[in-house]
């Protein structure tokens, strides 16, 4: 029950700013001491799971805009694919992401109050190179790659904070089926206890995508994307 609530309180904390709580999900695993092996594609579905929810609560409330959504997925599912289908160490990639993520939650602090404006889009070509890059890094570590989309998104001023949401939980849909799908070879060794995993997630996934793209102030949002962020640098780190 203890493990269950644990996974319910990830989706929920984690879809409210348009994640999918891969990198909470890794952490909840390795405290249980599942299999490196297992670890991957089982944060992969779990995140398919609370991102396709996110995606209809997100775009359905009118945050999605295609036109800056998809020169980041068209370079970052290949790349996904490519990313899941590779089995690097990773070390030195995950400490240096994490400490880049805990500095964005403190950049994000000191700007919690800040006013909530319409981003400007980035050119086409700078979108698919940041798309490439993120979709790689999320196959290779087994995460969506939202978690290094959204704060990219609102520090560079090319969106507010629910179209960052929406875009980055559609980016995490489309590359977390992409990594899996190059990690088909795992699916026959997925921990025993992912089936009340899924549906503890995908409470926690509706609830909490529902509060995130309708209900929560912006000085609400960004607090919950730092905690957010400092939880997700801490495990990679």
């Amino acid at each position: 029950m203890a493990t269950a609530a644990a996974f319910f309180v990830v989706a929920l904390l984690y879809s409210s700013v348009g994640h999918a709580g891969a990198s909470g999900y890794l952490a909840v695993m390795a405290l249980l001491q599942v299999a490196p092996a297992s670890m991957r594609p089982a944060a992969l579905i779990l995140n398919i799971l609370v991102a396709t929810l996110g995606a209809r609560n997100f775009i359905g409330a009118g945050h999605f805009k295609p036109s800056l959504a998809w020169p980041f997925l068209v370079t970052s599912i290949p790349m996904a694919f490519l990313g899941g289908r590779l089995e690097l160490p990773v070390d030195i990639y995950r400490s240096v992401i994490g400490v880049v993520l805990l500095l964005t939650a403190i950049r994000l602090l000191v700007q919690l109050r800040q006013e909530d404006r319409p981003g400007s889009p980035p050119s086409v070509v700078v979108a698919m190179a940041v798309g490439a890059a993120l979709g790689f890094l999320a196959g290779l570590t087994g995460v969506g790659g939202g978690i290094f989309l959204s704060p990219l998104l609102l520090l560079a001023g090319w969106a507010d904070l629910r179209t960052t949401a929406a875009t980055s939980v559609v980016f995490i849909l489309a590359n977390s089926v992409a990594g899996l799908l190059g990690q088909v070879g795992s699916l026959d060794a997925l921990p025993a206890g992912l089936p009340i995993w899924a549906i503890a997630v995908v409470a926690g996934g509706a609830a909490g995508s529902w509060l995130g793209s309708r209900r929560l102030a912006s000085p609400a949002i960004r607090l919950t994307l730092a905690l957010v962020l400092v939880t997700a640098g801490i495990k990679l780190i």
